[in-house]
């Protein structure tokens, strides 16, 4: 029995001798520094992935469908085949037009031949008439087959043309026979099936373009003057992917119901998830741009009367009263209570009390204490407050 008095003794002894050697030791902490940063007073606002282009592509000829070699959803590159319209009927128009063709060229030939002799037998009546030797009857009747010949000609020359553009637009028929897509992209939906007449402006194929899509979002009248053309906007999708925005345009419109007015932003980087009609998150700016001095959010510790800032004052822990404006990210505007270079605290802080010392570990070092309460906007409740009330180190809010 005495034993076991005197082990439990001496155990005790030395549990109470190494919780004094580690309350003199520096309580391990994390660091970081306040510093200026641009920031941006923006309002949020919601919009959704829009198409810049959704083509509704029509067949340029009459005739009965052949083939349909899409279907909705597949991926076309420009040129590509969307329909083919059956071709018999274009492809002899094509060589009856050319036959045409032939024709016109000898009628031509030999208006061309009439035409050279009949303007040799006038000149040479022309010659004749100055020494008397042919009547002004005969020299009128050469003029009058030279006229003739003339006017053969032209007509020659007509029907030459005639037959050009029956050529052109034999071929036009049988290259547009074949209907392709205009750009790249993906088919929304298919209108036309083998075997269906179609006439001239039918509808084959409903084609998107999603090599360019743009966000529209509704933004409130009373900021539209703020915003300016070219400039980056940060969004995010209803799926939380973040994208980078350019404002493209404010269009002349107004809703009156809402007082907003529809405005377009260019989409800088496509990528393969994003969606026509897909929610978009927007930080529109509504200011101009300005140096402020910020604080991480990790920081920033509830007490009476506010939110207080542990700083790092030659290994010593020295408390400061913080004022904090707009949130920045994962900051916080500083109004009052600190100054640009202090090193503040952001793990490690919640246990510690004024003058102790500590001693900066590196980022991701493991924190003395557990995490408690942060702002989550300004002037708000920490995230953490009923944690800290139970620890019983953070006092009661003022």
């Amino acid at each position: 029995m005495l034993i076991r008095l005197a082990a439990a003794v001496v155990l005790f002894l030395t549990s109470f001798v190494s919780a004094l050697s580690a309350q003199g030791r520096p309580a391990g902490v994390q660091t970081d520094t306040v510093e200026m940063r641009e920031m941006t007073e923006t309002v949020t606002v919601f919009g959704q992935i829009v198409a810049v282009r959704e083509s509704a592509v029509a067949t340029r000829v009459a005739g009965v469908i052949n083939d349909v070699p899409v279907q909705v959803g597949s991926s076309v590159a420009a040129g590509d085949t969307l329909a083919m319209m059956d071709t018999a009927r274009l492809e002899i128009e094509l060589a009856s037009a050319e036959a045409q063709m032939a024709i016109a060229t000898a009628g031509l030939e030999v208006a061309q031949a009439q035409f050279d002799r009949a303007t040799k037998a006038f000149e040479r009546a022309e010659d004749l008439s100055a020494s008397a030797s042919i009547s002004g009857a005969q020299l009128d009747d050469r003029a009058s087959g030279l006229a003739e010949a003339q006017g053969g000609l032209a007509q020659a020359q007509a029907r030459i043309g005639a037959a050009e553009n029956a050529i052109a637009l034999a071929e036009y028929n049988l290259r547009n026979a074949t209907v392709r897509a205009p750009f790249d992209g993906i088919v929304l939906a298919v209108s036309a099936q083998p075997g269906q007449f179609a006439s001239a402006g039918s509808l084959m194929a409903t084609l998107l373009d999603t090599s360019n899509m743009e966000v529209e979002a509704n933004v409130p009248s009373r900021f539209v003057e703020a915003l300016s053309e070219g400039r980056n906007v940060p969004g995010k999708t209803g799926a939380g992917k973040s994208l980078t925005l350019t404002l493209r345009a404010v269009l002349p419109t107004e809703f009156s119901e809402t007082r907003t007015r529809p405005v377009r932003f260019q989409v800088t980087e496509l990528d393969p998830s994003y969606a026509i009609g897909q929610p978009v998150t927007l930080d529109v700016p509504i200011g101009a741009s300005r140096e402020v001095l910020v604080v991480p959010k990790d920081a920033l510790v509830q007490a009476r009367g506010g939110w207080t800032a542990f700083v790092n004052d030659d290994g010593k822990a020295s408390p400061r009263t913080v004022t904090i404006g707009a949130a920045l990210g994962d900051t916080f505007e500083v109004l009052s209570g600190l100054s640009p270079g202090d090193e503040v605290v952001v793990r490690g802080n919640e246990r510690l009390r004024p003058g102790q010392d500590i001693m900066p570990v590196g980022a991701g070092g493991p924190p003395q204490s557990g995490q408690g309460g942060r702002p989550e906007s300004a002037g708000g409740p920490p995230a953490d407050a009923e944690a800290k009330a139970e620890d019983g180190d953070a006092p009661e809010e003022g």
